[in-house]
Formats: C-alpha cells, sequence, structure tokens
C-alpha cells in the first residue's frame, strides 16, 4: 500500500515510518528534511496549512497516516510568550491541527484515498490546558471513549474537532478513518528516564498520570490501517499504556488526592491507568508492550 506519512521530522513519526516501512511504500511529508535514516524514502516538503502542499502529498496515495500537530495551544493565556519567544504564531494551532487536517481531507477525497488514521490525543477529552479555574469533571473511571469531552484550549478543541471532521468525510465521501486519544509519548530515552526519577506523588496530576510507548502508537496505527475494512467506517480509540506514569497504586492516588473521586476507583486495580483502551484492544488486538518499571527494577538492582 502506497501510504503518506505526515509529521515525518517528527519524533513519533519517525516510529511510525520504521512500523510501516517494510510492508508499504511510503511518501514523507514535513516541513523540515526527515532524518538520514529515511532518505530513500520520496520526501514533501510542505506546510499542513498550506493547501496546494497537501494536494502534492496526498496524490497517489491509497492510505495517509496524518501524524504531523502543533503540539500545544500557541494562544494559551501561559504560553503566549513560549510561542513569541519560539516565533510562532499566535493561531499556529488552530491553522495547523484544524485547517491542516481539513486541507489533507479535502485532499484526500481529491485523490480517492481510501483509509486515513490520525493521531489524535486524548486531551480531547478536555482535562489538560485547562483556562478556567474549573477543574476537569471526571464521571467515571477509568475514563473510556463514551466520557464526555469538555475542552477549553484550542489543542484539545482542535483534537476534539479532529475526530468530527473526520466522521464528516466518511459519511461524506465513505473514506475509513480512525483517530487514536494519545497520552505522553514516551520514546525509549523519556523511558530510561521516568525509570530513574521516579518519585513518590506529592500532588494530584491533572494529566491523570497517562503515557504510552512511542513504539505502541506506531503498532496501534499500523493495526488500525491494516484492519481498516474489518471496521465501523470511522472510529476513536484512547491509546495509552496499561499503566500509570506513578509509584502508587492508582486507588491511592485518587483517595488520597481527590477523595471526592473514591467511590469512582473502588474498581481500580494496582497501577492501572485510568484511561481504557480495552476498545482498541478488542478492535485489533493490540497489546501495549514496552515498559518504565521494568527499567526502574534493572536500575534498582544494579
Amino acid at each position: 500500500m502506497r501510504v503518506l506519512i505526515t509529521g515525518a521530522s517528527g519524533k513519533l513519526g519517525a516510529y511510525v515510518i520504521r512500523a510501516l516501512s517494510e510492508e508499504h511504500e511510503l511518501v514523507l511529508m514535513s516541513r523540515s528534511r526527515p532524518a538520514p535514516e529515511f532518505s530513500m524514502f520520496p520526501w514533501i516538503e510542505g506546510d499542513l496549512a498550506s493547501w496546494e502542499d497537501c494536494r502534492r502529498a496526498v496524490a497517489g496515495v491509497e492510505a495517509i497516516q496524518h501524524i504531523g500537530a502543533q503540539p500545544w495551544p500557541t494562544d494559551h493565556p501561559e504560553m503566549k510568550r513560549r510561542a513569541e519567544e519560539e516565533e510562532v504564531a499566535f493561531d499556529a494551532t488552530f491553522r495547523t491541527n484544524v485547517l491542516g487536517a481539513y486541507y489533507l481531507m479535502q485532499a484526500a477525497v481529491e485523490a480517492d484515498v481510501k483509509t486515513v488514521v490520525m493521531a489524535g490525543s486524548n486531551c480531547a477529552l478536555g482535562h489538560g490546558f485547562r483556562i478556567s479555574d474549573t477543574p476537569f469533571p471526571i464521571s467515571f473511571l477509568p475514563i473510556d471513549e463514551t466520557h464526555p469531552t469538555l475542552p477549553e484550549d484550542s489543542y484539545s478543541f482542535s483534537k476534539r474537532a479532529g475526530e468530527d471532521l473526520l466522521a464528516s468525510f466518511s459519511r461524506a465521501y465513505g473514506i475509513r478513518t480512525y483517530v487514536t486519544r494519545i497520552a505522553g509519548v514516551c520514546p525509549p530515552e523519556r523511558r530510561q528516564q521516568m525509570a530513574s526519577e521516579a518519585k513518590p506523588a506529592n500532588a494530584w496530576n491533572p494529566w491523570l498520570y497517562c503515557w504510552v510507548g512511542s513504539e505502541d502508537v506506531a503498532d496501534a496505527h499500523r493495526l488500525l490501517m491494516e484492519a481498516a475494512h474489518d471496521l465501523p467506517a470511522h472510529d476513536v480509540y484512547f491509546l495509552n499504556a496499561d499503566d500509570t506514569t506513578a509509584l502508587e497504586p492508582s486507588k491511592e492516588l485518587v483517595e488520597r488526592f481527590c477523595p471526592a473521586l473514591a467511590s469512582l476507583a473502588a474498581g481500580l486495580e494496582g497501577h492501572q491507568s485510568l484511561f481504557s483502551c480495552d476498545k482498541l484492544k478488542r478492535a485489533v488486538g493490540w497489546r501495549h508492550r514496552t515498559s518504565w518499571r521494568s527499567l526502574q527494577h534493572h536500575s534498582q538492582s544494579l
């Protein structure tokens, strides 16, 4: 299958390229040149916020792995200074993540693309990057795809809007579309850092102690693309590790730092994630294979 991978020069993009390279013909798109490791693949220098760039990239492909994104809200009140320092436009998040996804999907229609798998975010839920003083209301644990979403910031909104955007193209044009709600992506070096720096929790983590291995994300994206014709025309899946980033058992974390939610945590076992990936596991047989805890145990035994 001829597959376009956007965000090919990014950290996650590299793992998706490796996961697909043996079985598929790849075309890469990014604003900067991908790593020399991938020099054998055709590369299209382009910006997702450019309609013409998206058209050039999509021409002739059968599937799209949409990995590229602006990964934080550039217009967030607490991040405007960072955006200015990095010379990123205040509307970069909306343009790249919403307009970019729209351009890519319009180009997909034009090119008769059959399948699109998009890297979304569990931020679509609305628990991260909160702007108001209102805490995110958790209705049940573990959280799954049926939980209400209440995003406040442009990044979280863009990821939630992307889900509905792709669903609309599935309804209208029959393109098979899948969005993964990815947690904090952790490559091997980050997992090693987590293991060596792990400390007891001293406060509630509004990001809900979630993480996922880079390799595991790439594997899920491959499985969804290859199983597309056995799946609903459109769907959304949480994509997180089975455990948390915390040393303490999950039930203990909730009882200590969010006692009002204690009754919701009654069924949590061990270090069980506060997000459920059961839907993804049932759909394509995906399993999370990487670990930071095994690295911690190894370090302690040295």
